[in-house]
């Protein structure tokens, strides 16, 4: 009953290569050396991610999706989903995500990178068999969730009692509720993630660029093969985004637009941030099922007789 209704729909949703709830990762096992991958563990790409879940759908005997929907890095993966295998994608639904990583975006997670490489415990990624990098990884979150959560609600959630840590501070002391907030948020963090992940995802996302990847020579012959076969876009943008910018789905658009693909972009008014499709799903849900159910209605594309 929900926008994704799965009494309509068959919903796949795959963890990525290098995550660490399931699919292979640097914390799995190398069954060549009976321990961690950690350092061994290669360096990945969004295509890679997106080749892995080609490889799924061909598992499980699926030879094209109605669409593909990804939030934030999610939305990078759709967009190289759809651009790289145009005809097995009807509809494509970014939502809060950009076309390319922008310089503002590639700083902020190199910061983040930075925090976890110099924690004492990170070892160059071979840190299993000992203490992991918890300070590193808890900073690399405080730098990202400021851009997650709007300022304003970061300030709301920002109540009670200053709390100081039992641990990582020894010098100073915490003097709002907005330090312990943050110091929370990555504290808390760091009992569910690992530090090798969270640093491929930064890898995969600060190098980012579809045009690149699919080795296109801009983004009018990249987007071509999508126009061609009929494919459908609904683009959402979060007007208080402050992690990727509205302007940034706004120049996606224009790409889209220059070749004459079919887009419709909604502009989300929130004070949420970032986390808007997180927490206000109501905002999203008419946009998506209508667009969803539209597709399911119209024909396919002519296809060329002599194709």
């Amino acid at each position: 009953g929900k926008a994704l209704d799965t009494s309509k729909w068959f919903v796949v949703c795959a963890n990525f290569l290098g995550g660490c709830y399931g699919t292979t990762g640097p914390s799995s096992v190398n069954p060549v050396t009976g321990k961690p991958y950690g350092s061994a563990f290669p360096h990945i790409a969004i295509r890679d991610v997106v080749e892995s879940q080609v490889l799924l759908l061909a598992h499980l005997g699926v030879s094209k999706i109605h669409a593909v929907v990804g939030v934030s890095t999610g939305g990078l993966m759709a967009i190289s989903f759809a651009t790289l295998y145009p005809d097995r994608v009807k509809v494509v639904i970014p939502i809060a995500t950009g076309g390319r990583t922008t310089v503002l975006n590639r700083l902020i997670i190199f910061e983040q990178i930075l925090a976890i490489e110099n924690d004492p415990n990170f070892n160059g990624g071979d840190y299993y068999d000992g203490p992991p990098p918890t300070y590193g990884l808890a900073l690399a979150r405080m730098v990202s969730h400021k851009t997650f959560v709007h300022l304003d609600e970061i300030e709301k959630r920002a109540r009670g009692d200053v709390k100081q840590p039992d641990e990582g501070l020894r010098w100073y002391r915490l003097r709002d509720n907005i330090e312990s907030y943050m110091l929370h948020q990555g504290t808390k963090f760091v009992k569910r993630f690992d530090a090798n992940t969270y640093l491929r995802i930064c890898e995969m996302w600060s190098s980012f660029d579809p045009v690149r990847e699919a080795e296109a020579d801009d983004w009018q012959s990249l987007l071509q093969p999508c126009a061609r076969d009929g494919q459908r876009w609904l683009i959402f943008s979060i007007d208080s985004d402050f992690c990727f910018y509205p302007e940034e789905q706004a120049a996606l658009v224009q790409h889209l637009r220059n070749a004459e693909v079919d887009v419709m972009h909604i502009t989300v008014h929130s004070l949420k941030g970032h986390d808007s499709f997180l927490l206000e799903p109501l905002l999203y849900t008419p946009h998506l099922v209508y667009t969803l159910e539209a597709a399911r209605c119209a024909p396919e594309p002519r296809q060329d007789p002599g194709i």
